[in-house]
C-alpha cells in the first residue's frame, strides 16, 4: 500500500517507517524540520517537509503523495515531565492534537483517504476499579483538561473517517524516549511495540479505539491481540 505517515522523524515514527516498508509498503514520511529529511529517507520513506497547520500546504502534500491510508504520529513533546517548560510542551502538543488532525482529517478527505490511524494516550481513564477498556470513561480532573479536551478532539475527527482507528499508548520506553531502558509507570509500552501495533493494525484492524499497552495491571489490551494480533513484547 502507499502510506502518508504524519510524524515519521518523531519517537515512534522512526521505529514505524522502517517497519512499514520492510511489510513491502511505500511510505511518504513528513517532517517540518528540513534538517531531518535526510533521516526519514534513510529510513525508507520519501521525505515531505510540510508544517501540519498550514492546512492547504499540508492538502498539496497528501494529494500529491496519493496514499491508501494516512497515519498520524504527530506529537510535540520536547520538554519531559518536571522541566520547566513542560507545561509550556503539553499545551503545544494540545494544539497539535487539535488542529494538526483536523488538518491532517481534511487533507485525507480531500484525497479521497477512507482509512486513518492516529495515535492517542492510554492513560487518561477516569478511575475505576478492574482494568480499563476502551468504552470506559475518560478522566474528568480538571488539572488533565488541556490534555483530555485535545485527546476527545483527535479521536472523534478520526473515528467520523469511514475507516477510523485510534491507538491509545501507554507511557512510551526504549530507543528515543525520556526512558530509554524501563517503563517509568503503568500503563507502558516499548516503542518498538506501539510501532508494530500500527503495522498490525494498517491491514487487519477494525474501525474504533485499541488500548497498545503491556499487562501491567492498568488496561486491557485484548482487544488489539483479539483484533490484530497485537504483542507488547515485540522488539525490533
Amino acid at each position: 500500500m502507499n502510506i502518508f505517515l504524519a510524524g515519521a522523524g518523531g519517537v515512534i515514527g522512526r521505529q514505524l517507517t522502517p517497519l512499514l516498508v520492510k511489510a513491502g509498503h511505500a511510505v511518504t514520511g513528513t517532517t517540518r524540520a528540513a534538517d531531518k529529511a535526510d533521516v526519514i529517507a534513510g529510513l525508507g520513506a520519501t521525505p515531505v517537509v510540510v508544517d501540519v497547520f498550514d492546512a492547504q500546504a499540508l492538502k498539496a502534500a497528501v494529494t500529491i503523495a496519493n496514499p491508501d491510508v494516512v497515519i498520524h504520529q504527530l506529537t510535540d513533546l520536547a520538554f519531559a515531565p518536571g522541566t520547566p517548560q513542560y507545561a509550556e510542551g503539553l499545551a503545544r502538543n494540545a494544539r497539535l492534537r487539535i488542529e494538526g488532525t483536523r488538518h491532517l482529517v481534511a487533507a485525507a478527505k480531500a484525497a479521497g483517504v477512507t482509512r486513518m490511524i492516529a495515535q492517542s494516550i492510554a492513560f487518561i481513564y477516569a478511575p475505576g476499579d478492574g482494568l480499563r477498556v476502551e468504552s470506559d470513561p475518560l478522566n474528568g480532573d480538571a488539572a488533565l483538561a488541556t490534555t483530555v479536551n485535545a485527546v476527545r478532539v483527535l479521536e472523534e475527527a478520526v473515528l467520523a473517517m469511514p475507516e477510523g482507528i485510534v491507538l491509545r499508548y501507554g507511557f512510551l520506553y526504549g530507543p528515543g524516549t525520556w526512558s530509554p531502558d524501563k517503563p517509568l509507570k503503568p500503563p507502558a509500552v516499548h516503542v518498538d511495540a506501539a510501532a508494530q501495533a500500527c503495522v498490525l493494525a494498517l491491514t487487519r484492524g477494525k474501525p474504533g479505539v485499541y488500548n497498545i499497552a503491556e499487562d501491567d495491571g492498568y488496561c486491557s489490551s485484548d482487544k488489539a491481540k483479539r483484533d490484530f494480533g497485537f504483542e507488547a513484547g515485540f522488539r525490533i
